[in-house]
């Protein structure tokens, strides 16, 4: 089963501060490529719990009694760390990229450039496929959609053609509904934009994504590291806050002389991004940004 190499993993590991006996949380799973490496620096002591709803990822779980695969997503991150009798970890890592055999798989209909299904789950055996989310979603939603997950131009022509063309059961025809609109210089890459407009809004991957990146704040240790690589704006911008401000949006809490109350130090001033070397290997490494924080005690007194 083809799934991406891992993007940035040596800046991941190095970021993580791997203890040989501490507890990870591999949060995206995937094909496996950075719980094996992580794995791999583990002692006997150590652990590793992984996420992931795709059901296609679990083919890809390893043997080894160190490692436990959740087959949720990480929206569940405290509930699951709860189960498995974790209190808290010593670091999590999250690439929140759609895996290349999601991106790959006719079948998904994550990709416009492939004929199959419009279907976009995350996990195929949960939720509504994209066919039936358009079929319901009204107009002023898919405009907003449009324009909030996908930056597209012109959302509100471009929602109504789509409204007007229901029902839309494949890619393709999805496709051919924004070929007026996508023949002109930058518009080329409307198809992709739409695509990960409505992506994002079937599986939900805002809302997710707020409710995990919150829960890391009370599921990690004083010390422990938060790894995470973003691959727009829309995430880049939550995880960004969350390790500035301990906020997903908005200034940092204060006390009541006026000093930020924030539950992490930030270790990267910028995103790292891949290096030329990885992106000739592994092109989608190409929008990978990587954050990285540690969790620091707050002092309230």
């Amino acid at each position: 089963m083809s799934y991406h190499s891992p993007v940035l993993l040596a800046e991941c590991l190095d970021f993580l501060n791997l203890r040989p006996d501490g507890t990870y949380v591999d949060a995206t799973f995937g094909g496996g490529g950075h719980s094996r490496a992580i794995l791999e620096r583990l002692g006997p002591n150590g652990r590793l719990i992984a996420f992931d709803q795709d059901p296609d990822a679990h083919a890809n779980a390893l043997d080894d009694p160190r490692f436990t695969l959740v087959p949720y997503n990480f929206e569940h991150l405290k509930r699951f760390l709860k189960l498995h009798g974790v209190a808290q970890a010593d670091g999590i890592l999250a690439d929140l990229g759609v895996s290349s055999h999601q991106l790959d798989a006719p079948e998904r209909g994550f990709a416009h450039k492939y004929e199959g299904p419009l279907d976009m789950r995350m996990n195929p055996e949960a939720g509504q496929p994209a066919s039936e989310w358009l079929n319901e979603v009204g107009e002023l939603e898919l405009r907003k959609v449009l324009a909030e997950f996908g930056d597209v131009e012109r959302p509100a022509a471009v929602a109504a053609a789509i409204l007007r063309a229901l029902p839309l059961t494949t890619t393709a025809q999805l496709r051919d509904v924004l070929e007026p609109f996508s023949q002109r210089g930058r518009n080329t890459k409307l198809p992709a934009r739409v695509f990960q407009a409505v992506r994002i809004a079937v599986n939900r991957e805002m809302e997710v994504l707020d409710t995990f990146l919150t829960d890391c704040i009370p599921s990690l240790k004083v010390g422990g590291r938060l790894v995470v690589m973003s691959y727009h704006s829309l995430e880049d911008r939550r995880v960004k806050n969350l390790m500035r401000e301990g906020r997903l949006d908005g200034d940092a809490e204060r006390d009541d002389f006026g000093r930020r109350l924030v539950p992490f130090h930030v270790l990267t001033r910028k995103p790292v991004s891949a290096s030329p070397a990885e992106l000739e290997e592994n092109p989608r490494s190409r929008s990978a940004r990587l954050r990285a924080a540690e969790k620091i005690e707050v002092s309230r007194g």
